[in-house]
């Protein structure tokens, strides 16, 4: 599996995390699914990740939380948050926070493929 095109998924939605990898396969991209930023922490997959989709709002550690701990522990992988709160706000400090994109739930393939092809610029 090539590390740099794998896409790691945060998310607490169950419907999320079984839609979005075959959306991800039909872009060419293989991916991993976690139900919480715990989970993802627990597990290898911080250093299998080539990009990571985050929910914002989780039970337990939020998106943002994770995102500060994955800082803190120097992992620099692009981040693509997703949430269900349409707020303009959410997605300026997302994005002021070193997010590559913040969509809102739903969003659509063309927004998600835009988001994936900045965080995996063809060299």
């Amino acid at each position: 599996m090539n590390a740099h095109l794998l896409v790691s998924i945060v998310d607490d939605d169950e419907s999320i995390r079984e839609s979005l990898p075959d959306l991800l396969k039909e872009f060419g991209f293989a991916s991993q699914t976690f139900s919480s930023a715990e989970e993802f922490l627990a597990s290898d997959g911080i250093s299998q990740t080539g990009c990571l989709i985050l929910d914002i709002a989780m039970p337990g550690m939020s998106g943002p939380d994770l995102q500060r701990e994955l800082k803190r522990r120097r992992s620099s992988f692009p981040i693509i948050f997703i949430t269900a709160q349409k707020d303009e706000t959410v997605r300026t400090q997302m994005l002021e926070s070193g997010a590559i994109a913040c969509l809102f739930k739903p969003f659509n393939d063309t927004a998600l493929l835009d988001a994936l092809n900045a965080a995996f610029p063809v060299k």
